[in-house]
């Protein structure tokens, strides 16, 4: 574990038994500095985490207010947040678990080629996954990526983490991610894997992915149940 993720679980747990309560301030970064021998950078990585898990909040001038716990009752994230839920559930230290259900090679249909900027003739990973947390359905995952780009994908990075495979095998460099959240209504699918009702409303997050280098690596469809998942946006006012 990195030494600012470390930080970051004890500040949580700190915060979680308020020995930080509730609306007060966290020690100034010179202090934490002081206290855990780090550097400045790395209680800056720590804070960004906790900020992302909407625990803290800060504003220039005032401080780093506690918040004591996710906005919501449900688990959140950050709505910028395209790291890879691995990533983001091994920071809160929670065990994640992947079922394949589709994991197939196929032709992109014209929707698939405008997200991906594709050809018809160019293939594509059709993966369809449950990731479970705490062996609880968590999220149904649909995504297509372009074989060309991510090759030699296998079960086994299915069944663990895409992402790490993306950047740490294959060296690929993110710029970043368009994303659009709206409401739709459960399919069979949803109801099958995330035992959903018939009349459930499901909170779906598209998104396209892109490299450093401009190509798009991921179209994808993340299907939450709306009781289980929402997304948030820290907007804090700097004047």
């Amino acid at each position: 574990m990195a030494k600012y993720e470390e930080i970051a679980k004890v500040l949580r747990e700190r915060i979680k038994s308020e020995y930080y309560p509730p609306d007060s301030l966290l020690p100034n970064q010179v202090d934490l500095v002081e206290e855990f021998g780090a550097s400045r950078m790395t209680i800056k990585k720590a804070l960004n985490i906790l900020a992302l898990d909407g625990l803290i909040y800060s504003r220039r001038g005032a401080g780093t207010r506690i918040l004591n716990r996710s906005f919501w009752d449900k688990d959140t994230s950050p709505a910028d947040e395209y790291r890879g839920l691995s990533k983001q559930m091994n920071e809160q230290h929670r065990n994640l678990t992947s079922e394949s259900i589709v994991f197939e090679i196929e032709f992109p249909d014209e929707k698939i080629q405008d997200k991906l900027l594709l050809n018809a003739h160019q293939p594509v990973y059709k993966i369809i996954r449950l990731r479970k947390i705490d062996e609880e359905p968590f999220v149904l995952e649909h995504t297509y990526m372009p074989a060309h780009i991510v090759p030699n994908l296998t079960e086994e990075h299915i069944a663990t983490s895409i992402y790490s495979y993306l950047k740490g095998d294959l060296g690929l460099k993110f710029a970043g991610a368009y994303r659009n959240i709206q409401a739709d209504k459960s399919d069979k699918y949803d109801q099958d894997y995330l035992e959903c009702k018939v009349d459930d409303p499901i909170l779906e997050v598209e998104q396209v992915v892109y490299l450093k280098d401009g190509r798009p690596v991921e179209y994808s469809r993340s299907r939450n149940r709306y009781d289980k998942r929402g997304y948030t946006v820290l907007d804090v006012q700097q004047n």
